[in-house]
């Protein structure tokens, strides 16, 4: 007979559906067991789902309250005993503020929701409204908890409308019930309007509602939630030329840098991005980007004659060794310079001076410390885990593990 380890034998290969065959008791006498491994205990959680032995309840809710517990064993029991109302007063303790582990929290109040408890509602809509799919989900199940057990009226009355996290469930909710949700791309949260434009489906009432906008940046957001549907790309520079082809004015940022980033980025910025970098995005071509293999040849060339010794070029992810990003390292003695793969751009210490003065008489254009200093607003990009305005320096010389 096949037994627990067998089933797990190592972590991530977890055989699910053989687990459920296992006896319940079996299964959750393991995870009721700290000195088991997290990694077979987690599944075996899962492997309980809607046939937990009642005997052995209270001792699963011990591991559930046990902070020296792994996290991921924990979580796995609270979606198991989501049902339990004799977890809620642990659940509404003021130490759960203080609980740290990773995904704790959020699972504390997803749990909340599943248990009716409306106090929980507000979190939950923060959480709902997260930039990160993993919140987000958890925080969706919390308030639709909710909802189904309280009805949506309730709901949006315990929430009101105040935050942008309350609106947007206010916008998923009206669009849930069928509701027109073109008035949100107006809101004066970004996040807000585009979340509205992501659920628009229907390209004739977008159309109309161009003309009833009543600002810059809705009809912006309908020309964008237009194009997404229909991919007519002559249309979305009509709706732009029309508008007066809107874009943000950043000093210091010309066309040859303006380009290189919009094109690298604008289609994939952050939900709380300005509008008008989007559509510039859709209706400017993109730049030629250079061969890289000949750049990199051409600045090696050069260092070299400069005598400058520089050593092969590599990625940035093999410079540091993981991840990757938008340019080239080449070492010369105790130096680093970088070469950006948007286009002829490269940067490095400024007292660098004769590599500096080899590059550029080769073509490229060194992005100096005041240059690369400039914030290119209203274009959030994920940096790091934030999602905010980043600068030049960063944009053109990007890395991410």
């Amino acid at each position: 007979m096949r037994n627990i380890e067998m089933l797990v034998p190592g972590a991530g290969q977890a055989d699910i559906a053989g687990l459920v065959e296992l006896d319940a008791d079996e299964l959750a006498l393991y995870v009721a067991e700290p000195a088991h491994p997290w990694w077979r205990r987690r599944p075996c959680a899962h492997a309980l789902a809607e046939r937990v032995p009642e005997r052995h309840v209270a001792n699963l809710i011990s591991r559930v309250c046990d902070p020296d517990d792994v996290a991921e064993v924990r979580i796995a029991l609270l979606d198991l005993l989501a049902g339990r109302a004799e977890l809620l007063p642990w659940l509404k303790h003021e130490d759960r503020q203080h609980e740290r582990s990773y995904g704790m929290p959020e699972a504390i109040l997803k749990t909340r929701g599943m248990l009716g408890d409306r106090s929980a509602a507000r979190g939950l809509a923060s959480l709902a409204a997260s930039p990160w799919p993993r919140w987000r989900g958890v925080g969706e199940a919390g308030l639709d908890a909710l909802v189904t057990r309280y009805g949506v009226e309730v709901v949006l009355a315990d929430l009101g409308d105040k935050r942008p996290e309350d609106r947007a469930f206010h916008v998923r909710m009206r669009h849930r019930a069928g509701a027109d949700v073109t008035d949100a791309l107006a809101d004066p949260d970004r996040g807000v309007a585009y979340l509205a434009q992501s659920l628009l489906s229907d390209p004739k009432r977008i159309r109309g509602h161009l003309d009833e906008a009543l600002t810059v940046e809705a009809k912006l957001w309908s020309a964008y939630a237009l194009h997404r549907l229909t991919g007519d790309a002559d249309e979305t520079r009509l709706i732009y030329d029309t508008l007066g082809r809107p874009r943000i004015e950043i000093a210091g940022l010309d066309d040859e840098l303006r380009s290189a980033i919009l094109h690298e980025y604008a289609s994939g910025c952050e939900r709380q991005s300005d509008p008008r970098w989007r559509i510039e995005a859709l209706c400017t071509e993109p730049p030629i980007r250079p061969d890289q293999d000949e750049q990199l040849r051409r600045a090696t060339a050069v260092l070299t004659e400069a005598g400058l010794a520089p050593m092969p070029p590599v990625s940035c992810g093999e410079h540091n060794q993981q991840g990757g990003g938008t340019y080239h390292v080449i070492e010369f003695g105790e130096s680093e310079l970088f070469i950006s793969t948007l286009g002829r751009f490269a940067t490095g210490a400024d007292t660098d001076l004769t590599a500096r003065q080899s590059l550029e008489s080769a073509g490229f254009r060194w992005i100096d410390e005041t240059t690369g200093a400039i914030r290119v607003h209203g274009l959030c990009v994920y940096y790091f885990g934030k999602r905010e305005p980043v600068t030049i320096d960063t944009l053109l010389f990007y890395w991410q593990d």
